[in-house]
Order: C-alpha cells, then sequence, then structure tokens
C-alpha cells in the first residue's frame, strides 16, 4: 500500500503538507469527523490517485481563521483523479478511469439528489443537508489537496472522462470541472444570463472569473466585473470583460460610464462573506456590501445569483450579528424591485458534463481565464500565501507530476 501526503490546516493563517493515513473504504475519526459518521462503511467508494487538486477561495476562509474549522483538518475539494481501487458495490467506474469528481458529496438516494439538488443531500452529512470533502461542518469527509483521497458514491459522483489522452491534454481546463466552473456557471444560468444579457459580476477571482467566462459563454452581451485588486482587473481584461475599481466609488457610477445607463440586466455575488467596502470604506471589512450593491445594480424584474459563500459562524467577523451570519442587507431595496435569488452551493452534477464538453470541444479556455497555475503539493503553503495576498491566479497541486 502506497503512502499519503496531504494540506493540513494547522491553525489560522497556517498550513502544512504532512504524511497521512492512505484511504480506506471505512470512514475513520479525525479532525472535523461528525461522530455519527465515524464507522461508517463505504463500499460504493473508489480510491483515486489524485492527479490535479486545487486551492480554492473557501479553502482561503478557513485557513484565515474565519470558521471554526477543527486544526488538522486534511484540506481540499476540488478533485480530478484516476481511480485506483474500487469498493465491491461500485459497478461502473473502473480501476484506470480518469474522472472529475464534484466538491459536492451527494448520494443519489434522497429526495434531494433525485431532483438534482446535489448540494443538500440529505444522507451525507448528519447535521444538515449538503456536504464537501476536506470542508469545516460538512460531515468530516477527508479533503482531495493530497496523493490519494475516497469518493464515496463513486458511480454517482465520478463524472468519467471519455478518452484519457485527450483528457489529459486538457488537465488544466478539465480541474475546473470540480468546482469553480460549474458555480461560476451556475451564478450566470441564476442570474438569468441570456443572449445579449448585461452582466454585472462582483468579484474577480478564480470564481468570478469563471462566472465571466460562464456569461459570455451563454451569450451576454457586456460582462462587467468588479473587484479592489488592480492584478485582477487586469486578468478579466484580458478576455473581454469591462471592469469596475470598487475602490474608486460605487460601482453604480461606473457602471453608467460603461453602459450609459446605472443598471445591468443581471448581477452575480462571486464575494461572499468577507467583502469590502467600497470608496472610502475599501479597506473595512462589510459583509453586507456586495449583496446590497448587486441589488442596487440589477434592473427592476432582474435576477441575482450568489455563488458566494455565506456562513452561520464567522469567530472573525467585526460585530456579534455578523457572528452568525447575520448581515444587513436591503431585502426591502430587492422586494421593491422584484428581483430573484439564488444561493446556496452549487449543484456541481448538473453542470459538469456539458461543461467537460465545452471544454473538449475547444468552446472555452477556462484555464486561461482563470490563470490556472500548476504547482507541486509540497508547495501548497507557498500558494495558499500567495493566494491570500490576492494573485491573479488559480492554484492547481500536482501531486504526482503528472500534469505536463
Amino acid at each position: 500500500m502506497p503512502g499519503n501526503k496531504a494540506v493540513i490546516f494547522k491553525g489560522p493563517g497556517s498550513v502544512a503538507v504532512e504524511s497521512t493515513e492512505y484511504p480506506t473504504f471505512e470512514l475513520k475519526d479525525g479532525p472535523g469527523v461528525n461522530p455519527a459518521n465515524v464507522g461508517r462503511e463505504l463500499p460504493h467508494a473508489a480510491i483515486l490517485k489524485v492527479v490535479a487538486t486545487n486551492i480554492c477561495g473557501s479553502d482561503q476562509h478557513m485557513v484565515r481563521g474565519r470558521t471554526t474549522a477543527p486544526t488538522g483538518l486534511a484540506l481540499g475539494h476540488e478533485i480530478t483523479g484516476e481511480v485506483v481501487e474500487t469498493g465491491p458495490g461500485v459497478e461502473y467506474i473502473k480501476q484506470g478511469d480518469l474522472v472529475s469528481v464534484p466538491f459536492n458529496i451527494a448520494c443519489g438516494r434522497c429526495r434531494n439528489c433525485k431532483e438534482g439538488k446535489t448540494g443538500v443531500c440529505m444522507n451525507v452529512n448528519p447535521d444538515r443537508p449538503g456536504s464537501a470533502y476536506g470542508y469545516v461542518d460538512m460531515g468530516g469527509w477527508v479533503g482531495g489537496q493530497a496523493e490519494y483521497v475516497l469518493v464515496p458514491y463513486a458511480d454517482w459522483n465520478c463524472l468519467k472522462f471519455p478518452d484519457k489522452d485527450q483528457a489529459m491534454d486538457k488537465i488544466r481546463d478539465l480541474a475546473m470541472l470540480s468546482d469553480i466552473f460549474p458555480t461560476g456557471f451556475h451564478g450566470a444560468v441564476s442570474a438569468g444570463v441570456e443572449p445579449g444579457s448585461t452582466v454585472y459580476i462582483a468579484g474577480a477571482g478564480p470564481v468570478g472569473l469563471a462566472a465571466a467566462t460562464s456569461a459570455f459563454l451563454l451569450g451576454a452581451a457586456v460582462v462587467i466585473v468588479g473587484d479592489l485588486q488592480k492584478e485582477r482587473l487586469e486578468q478579466a481584461r484580458s478576455f473581454g470583460c469591462e471592469t469596475v475599481d470598487v475602490s474608486q466609488g460605487d460601482p453604480k457610477d461606473q457602471v453608467e460610464q460603461i453602459l450609459g445607463e446605472p443598471e445591468v440586466d443581471c448581477a452575480v455575488d462571486a464575494v461572499g462573506f468577507e467583502a469590502h467596502g467600497h470608496g472610502s470604506d475599501a479597506q473595512m471589512e462589510r459583509p453586507a456590501t456586495v449583496l446590497n450593491t448587486v441589488m442596487d445594480v440589477t434592473r427592476a424584474g432582474g435576477a441575482v445569483g450568489i455563488p458566494g459563500l455565506y456562513v452561520t459562524g464567522d469567530p472573525g467577523a467585526a460585530d456579534e450579528a455578523a457572528k452568525v451570519g447575520s448581515l444587513s442587507i436591503r431585502l426591502g431595496l430587492g422586494w421593491a424591485k422584484s428581483l430573484a435569488f439564488t444561493t446556496g452551493q452549487c449543484p456541481v452534477m448538473r453542470y459538469n458534463r456539458k461543461l467537460m464538453m465545452a471544454i473538449l470541444h475547444d468552446r472555452v479556455q477556462i484555464a486561461k481565464n482563470v490563470n490556472a497555475t500548476v504547482i507541486p503539493l509540497d508547495q501548497a503553503p507557498e500558494g495558499y500565501a500567495d493566494f491570500d495576498k490576492g494573485a491573479a491566479r488559480k492554484y492547481v497541486l500536482d501531486p504526482h507530476g503528472m500534469i505536463s
């Protein structure tokens, strides 16, 4: 049996690559594992040799100490890998298959899964609907920023690439299917982006850039991306986006300069709960700023997609209300404008096969647009530190040196 190494959360501001247990077909006790999940038998699971596993902004929230994540947690929920072993209950996924793994863990059997709501599966997290690998309060499934990882309900969760050689040629793009590309696409779809739409996307991090890419794929006429980081705004402009530097003032004024009117058809919040203010407040944390802005800039009767992460527990919040996820949202404005809102985890499986086909047939260059940057697993701490400073990159970890 081979060894295993994984990226481990050591406490606020610190991660390390450490030796860890090789996966088995049983969920064992460990940091963050729900007691009701300990000892859970997993004959339906597969063990993957990880080919690519990405650093996500959601991981950064934990590493910054902005969640209740326990120390010792193995991180990582964006997984692409080669199947090396399957449990006796796996029928269709085979050893040697190269697969993408949705970050949502889903059973495929419950009511929500059968309705396509795989982000809120009822059977994988005893605390609440919905689960993910290597994430706080998500049931304790071991993270995939590792050399090897276990994927439960493999026949249901694994998206097999039809041709391994073709997939490896496009692995940087295909690595985005586990989370940020479907998440960005979900934000754009939820916002009602269609041919000819004008779109405002708050946040030029990887999810925001994926949402912008998705808006173009859906036929948007104009995509405007707002952010504080000049390097990230430059990355957005590199593939045709208009940009708004929110440190310069109210995004609505800059939207009007671009479009000739202060509103767009659709808006996406790709920032989440660590939002900062605008203009003179740009260096201050203002967790409701983006939610209120996207309501303000969206036309009456429009829609807002909210793939940005919001949490129920934020020990680092600036006030007591925000510590439990209670924010000063201008709901009256949204009501008065008859806006539609969609929140929550992206149900990755709803989109990942379609987006895979778009990648394989050269309809989109998501890796280029998010500036996918491959580094060895051992350099994960440096990747986390660089990403935390606002680097306009999507770091892809390559545990086995398989990405050319």
